[in-house]
């Protein structure tokens, strides 16, 4: 596996931040997409920069999106039915989110 020289710059030992050094670690994801903090000398969190877990989360979404629209293209996909509970259930939304949301204004 091949690490490359921004990968080494962005590790940073979890040591540094019982020394007081956490402000200027935090500081770094102005100019650094992520951070690699390591506990002895493995990787054990990531910090990311709002701007690059944005992009990520972006990403994903697009990904999904992405493989539901070629699943909507196979052969009998028009035959597929989902149902209320599975539609809920894919959406990430659940009862307890629909019950806190309040009804809607029409004039």
């Amino acid at each position: 596996m091949t690490i490359s020289a921004d990968a080494l710059d962005s590790l940073v030992p979890i040591t540094q931040f019982n020394k007081g050094l956490a402000a200027k670690i935090f500081g770094r994801l102005r100019t650094e997409r992520q951070i690699v903090v390591l506990k002895n000398n493995q990787p054990t969190a990531v910090i990311l920069s709002p701007e690059e877990y944005k992009r990520l989360s972006e990403a994903e979404e697009s990904l999904h999106l992405l493989q539901l629209a070629g699943l909507r293209l196979t052969p009998g996909w028009e035959n597929h039915v989902l149902s209320e509970e599975d539609f809920w259930a894919d959406s990430g939304i659940t009862d307890e989110d629909l019950a806190q949301t309040p009804p809607p204004e029409i004039e």
